[in-house]
């Protein structure tokens, strides 16, 4: 569920028509819905009502500072991959106590960094990191099911421990001074649309803490990561109910705090991409709507394949003839193309479109690519709305760049 919708006949968030936006801080920008990502946040926090748990927000899923306080004040944790992640989280407002540090290529200035702020723990992911071990995240060797670059749970992937070396690691952990090993931590994939994989991977994991405990270990809590999908299009993903039944039926007397990293299902659909036609091209076989958003502002269809429902701003009137378009972008690649022979209603350069379910893994892995701006992001809330990161300015783009002593000259010449 998300709470964007048509109002007399123009495409609203919550409150406030996505037009009214558009013509304030131009095209393209990514909007998002505070009502949205309370609701998602909301249903999970509910499903796990009455047990000892902590939702971890996955930073890397939409890392805006109003996003992470909005969810911090709502009682979130985060999830967090990078020192950078780390400070944007504190920025935010989440507790120290509420971070959980993942990520398969954590530096030591990282770790110590996470040490002096005191997260909560440390989803260790390799033999080497055992120096700043508070949890090994283990691979259940557990094929998720989607894409092959979102996979991260089968044995060739880069992520985790194999489960059967988990064991010794263990026992070499607990060996080494200043550290405590109280947890263990899985993570499969993301976008799933079947609770069978989880079920498969988390039973893994759960015989994983009966044989440490057999072993000694004191194990108190169970990161169970997160990777619930959404529906983009037609997808139909387990409820966060549905998913809660099944952890509580896996770990019924199991006694360990549970930890979830949800992401994409609390932003994925609270957020979309508004884009204004720039053109539309009749070609001999092919009608391409050219846009002024491309693939260096929302990467998912060129990198995953990812299909996003496309809506126009306008309200298509009753009876409207929808005809197959190729949906693209201005930069110099075939990869910017948002989709192919989609069903749009007649459109004319200045009409505005928006890309749905655009809140997660859109503006957070956007680039400079063809010298193109990062764009704005705006928060809406009710009939407010903020804009949350402003359109990069081309003197700030140029700025980053340094020329070396002897092109100075040339270049001032």
């Amino acid at each position: 569920m998300d709470h964007f919708a048509y109002r007399e006949g123009a495409l609203h968030a919550e409150a406030v028509p996505l037009a009214a936006i558009a013509e304030a801080v131009g095209t393209p920008c990514y909007c998002y819905s505070t009502a949205t990502i309370s609701r998602h946040y909301r249903v999970i926090a509910d499903a796990f009502a009455g047990r000892d748990s902590l939702i971890a927000y996955s930073v890397k899923a939409n890392g805006n500072l109003a996003v992470i306080a909005t969810l911090a004040k709502l009682g979130a944790g985060a999830d967090v991959v990078s020192e950078g992640e780390i400070r944007r989280a504190l920025a935010a407002g989440v507790a120290p106590d509420k971070i959980v540090f993942s990520g398969v290529g954590k530096t030591r200035e990282e770790m110590a960094y996470a040490l002096s702020s005191g997260v909560l723990h440390f989803n260790v992911e390799s033999e080497p990191e055992l120096a700043a071990l508070v949890a090994l995240r283990v691979n259940p060797d557990v094929d998720a099911g989607s894409h092959d670059k979102i996979s991260t749970g089968r044995r060739h992937d880069k992520f985790g421990i194999a489960i059967e070396q988990a064991p010794a690691l263990y026992a070499r952990a607990a060996a080494l001074p200043g550290l405590e090993v109280d947890g263990v931590d899985v993570h499969i994939g993301s976008q799933l649309t079947d609770l069978e994989p989880f079920r498969r991977a988390f039973g893994r994991a759960i015989e994983l803490v009966k044989g440490l405990r057999s072993d000694g270990h004191a194990i108190r809590r169970l990161d169970l990561g997160g990777g619930l999908g959404i529906p983009y299009t037609e997808e139909a993903p387990p409820s966060p109910a549905a998913y809660a039944e099944m952890v509580f039926a896996l770990t019924e007397g199991l006694d360990c705090r549970i930890v979830l990293e949800p992401g994409r299902v609390i932003v994925g659909n609270a957020g979309v991409l508004l884009a204004r036609v720039i053109y539309v091209k009749e070609a001999e076989a092919r009608r391409f709507v050219i846009v002024d958003a491309a693939m260096n502002d929302l990467v998912r269809p060129a990198m995953y394949a990812a299909r996003h429902a496309i809506a126009t701003v306008a309200e298509p009137a009753p009876g409207a003839v929808f005809e197959a378009a190729d949906v693209v972008g201005p930069i110099c690649e075939s990869g910017d193309t948002f989709a192919t022979q989609v069903a749009l209603p007649a459109l004319a350069a200045g009409d505005l479109i928006a890309f749905r379910s655009a809140g997660a893994y859109g503006a957070v892995m956007a680039s400079t690519y063809n010298g193109r701006l990062l764009v704005p992001e705006v928060l809406i809330d009710g009939d407010r709305w903020a804009e949350v990161r402003p359109r990069m300015e081309y003197e700030t783009l140029l700025a980053m760049d340094r020329l070396p002593e002897w092109l100075r000259e040339t270049v001032a010449s």
